[in-house]
C-alpha cells in the first residue's frame, strides 16, 4: 500500500494538467502574442534605414548651403542695392580734387540721396594695394577718385538724369549703380536654388528605388503569410497598410539620422566659426560666403525633409505592396 500510493499520486500529478488542457477550449487560457506581417528587424531594414539616413544628410546638407547661400546673396543685394558709386578719373587739363567735389555737389542735389561721401587720395590708394600691393609710390599712377554715395531707404533715384548731369559738368566722372552685380547675384541664388531642387529630386528617386526593392524582397520573404492572409479574406488594404506602417517607421528613422547628422555638423560649422570670429580668414570668408549661419528657415528646411523622406517611404512601399497583390490576384 505504501508503494503504490507515490506512484498513484505521481499519476495523478501527471494527468491533472493535461486534463485540464483536455478541458478547457482550445486557446482558452493560452497567451495571444500579436505578431506583426512585417518584421520589425532584419538585414534588410537595417541597410534601408542606412541608405534613407545617408540620403537625408546629403539632401540636408544640400538645404543648408542653399539656405546659406541665398541668404548671402539677400545680403549683398542689400548693401549694394543701398549704395552707387561715382569714379572720378584723372584727365588732361583739370583738377581731380575740384572735378571730385563738384561731382559730390551734383550727386547731393539729386533726389533719393542720403549721404555722399568722397573719398581722400589716400583711401582711394588703399582700394588698389590688393592687387598692386602696399608700399609703392602711388603718386604718379592716375588712380581714380571714388565717390560712395548712399541712397535713402525705399527710394528710387533718376539715375539717367544723374548721369546726364555728371556728364555735363564733369566729363572724366562715371556712374556705377551696380545693377550687373545685382544682377549675377540674382541669377546665382536662383542657380543654387536650382541646384538644390535638382539633387533633391535626384535623392527622392534613389529613395524611392531602394524601398521598392526593399519591399519586393521583404514580400517575397513573406510571400506565403501574405498569400494566407488574402485567401482567408484580408484586403489589400489592410495587407498594404501592414507594410506602409513598418516601412514609414523605417523612413523616419533614416531621416531622422541622416537629418539630425546634418543638424549636428552645421552646428559645429558655426560654433567653430563663432570661435575664430575676427581673425583675417574668418572675416574674408564672411564677406564672401556670408556669415555661416544656417539660420530657422535652414533649419527647418532640414525637418522638412526627414518627414518627406518617411513619407515618401511609406508611399513607395504602398505602392509596390499595391502592385504585387494585383498580381497574387
Amino acid at each position: 500500500m505504501s508503494t503504490t500510493e507515490p506512484l498513484d499520486r505521481g499519476s495523478e500529478a501527471l494527468a491533472e494538467p493535461w486534463d485540464d488542457l483536455e478541458a478547457a477550449p482550445l486557446g482558452a487560457d493560452r497567451p495571444r502574442v500579436a505578431t506583426a506581417i512585417v518584421p520589425k528587424s532584419s538585414i534588410a531594414g537595417s541597410s534601408l534605414i542606412a541608405v534613407i539616413a545617408i540620403m537625408t544628410f546629403l539632401s540636408g546638407l544640400t538645404a543648408g548651403a542653399v539656405s546659406m547661400v541665398v541668404s548671402a546673396a539677400g545680403d549683398w543685394r542689400s548693401d549694394v542695392g543701398q549704395e552707387v558709386t561715382i569714379q572720378v578719373r584723372p584727365a588732361n587739363g583739370r583738377d581731380l580734387d575740384a572735378d571730385a567735389r563738384q561731382a559730390a555737389d551734383i550727386a547731393r542735389a539729386a533726389a533719393g540721396i542720403a549721404d555722399v561721401r568722397v573719398y581722400t587720395k589716400q583711401e582711394s590708394a588703399r582700394l588698389v594695394e590688393p592687387w598692386l600691393g602696399s608700399g609703392l609710390a602711388l603718386d604718379e599712377l592716375p588712380i581714380p577718385r571714388m565717390i560712395v554715395v548712399r541712397l535713402r531707404s525705399g527710394a528710387a533715384p533718376d539715375f539717367a538724369a544723374l548721369r546726364q548731369a555728371l556728364a555735363a559738368q564733369v566729363p572724366s566722372a562715371t556712374l556705377d549703380d551696380h545693377r550687373r552685380w545685382i544682377d549675377r547675384m540674382r541669377a546665382m541664388a536662383g542657380a543654387a536654388v536650382a541646384t538644390g531642387i535638382g539633387i533633391l529630386l535626384l535623392v527622392l528617386a534613389v529613395t524611392v528605388l531602394s524601398v521598392t526593392f526593399a519591399t519586393r524582397g521583404t514580400m517575397a520573404t513573406n510571400r506565403p503569410i501574405v498569400e494566407v492572409l488574402h485567401y482567408v479574406g484580408a484586403t489589400d488594404a489592410f495587407v498594404a497598410s501592414q507594410f506602409q506602417r513598418h516601412f514609414l517607421i523605417l523612413g523616419f528613422k533614416g531621416g531622422l539620422i541622416g537629418g539630425g547628422a546634418a543638424i549636428v555638423l552645421f552646428g559645429i560649422i558655426q560654433a567653430m566659426n563663432a570661435w575664430v570670429a575676427g581673425t583675417p580668414g574668418a572675416d574674408e570668408a564672411e564677406a564672401l560666403f556670408g556669415s555661416f549661419s544656417l539660420g530657422a528657415v535652414g533649419y527647418l528646411a532640414i525637418l522638412a525633409e526627414i518627414v518627406l523622406m518617411a513619407l515618401v517611404t511609406a508611399l513607395a512601399s504602398r505602392l509596390t505592396v499595391n502592385r504585387t497583390l494585383e498580381r497574387v490576384d
